[in-house]
Order: structure tokens, then C-alpha cells, then sequence
């Protein structure tokens, strides 16, 4: 096999970097992602063997965040999963990160009156994902 090595990402000043085979996460992770501008598609978060990935896409006719994880270190990833799901709205600019068992992916939602960021947070390893916060509203954050 013909393993390479990968740089995943740079966090607090330590690279991080894994031994991929012939697929890297890119390509299994962000298979079917339509090309676009840079900036399409948020860094990995790494959680040891979990990577998670989020990007926005517009094939459902304005832009939707999508989300996929993997539990093995990325040979394989699971379905795509649309956190965003609006269609009142583009949702772009994702982040991702991610701690032990939590993953937290944020996004704007921006239509002709309004550009409010927001966050879906996942504490099962990105299985299920709580419902969507914003985050400009002063007091109760929630829908």
C-alpha cells in the first residue's frame, strides 16, 4: 500500500498529522461536494479515532450545511446530515469543532434582512444533533 502522510490540521501550535492509504479523508469525507468557492468547506475536527467535517453546499437550492463523521480515524465515513435545513435562508461560513464525545458546528444564516450566526451541538459523537441556537438574540438562547 502506498500510505502518505496528511496534515489534518494546526491546533494551539501543534501540527497535526495522519498515515492515510490511498483514500484520504478528503475524498471518502467530502465525496459528492459540488466545487465552489475556497472556503466551502470547514477544516476537519479531530477527537482521537473521530473526525468530523462540515461544508455548505447548494444543491437543494440555497446553501445548506452539511455534516459527516467518522469513527475510524477516517477510512470510513457515515451519512451526509443536513444541519441547517432552512429555506428561508443560505446557510454558510460553517466552523467545526469538536471535544471527547461533543461536536459543535456554527454557520451563518443570512437572507435579505437578516445575517444571524447559529449552532447545532451534537454530545454523541455526532450521531443526533440538539436543535438549532442563535447565537445573536440578547438572553434565552433557543430558537
Amino acid at each position: 500500500m502506498n500510505d502518505r502522510k496528511v496534515i489534518l490540521g494546526v491546533i494551539v501550535g501543534i501540527t497535526l498529522v495522519a498515515t492515510l492509504g490511498a483514500t484520504t479523508i478528503q475524498q471518502s469525507a467530502y465525496a459528492g461536494v459540488e466545487a465552489g468557492p475556497a472556503g466551502r468547506k470547514a477544516p476537519p475536527s479531530i477527537t482521537g479515532d473521530n473526525i468530523y467535517v462540515a461544508w455548505w453546499t447548494n444543491k437543494t437550492g440555497n446553501d445548506e450545511v452539511i455534516f459527516r463523521a467518522s469513527t475510524d480515524a477516517g477510512k470510513t465515513f457515515g451519512d451526509k446530515i443536513n444541519l441547517s435545513n432552512t429555506t428561508d435562508a443560505d446557510s454558510t461560513r460553517v466552523e467545526i469543532d469538536s471535544d471527547a464525545d461533543s461536536v459543535v458546528v456554527t454557520w451563518w444564516e443570512t437572507n435579505q434582512t437578516d445575517d444571524t450566526p447559529v449552532m447545532r451541538v451534537s454530545n454523541d459523537n455526532g450521531k443526533t444533533f440538539g436543535p438549532t441556537l442563535k447565537l445573536a438574540t440578547n438572553g434565552t438562547i433557543g430558537e
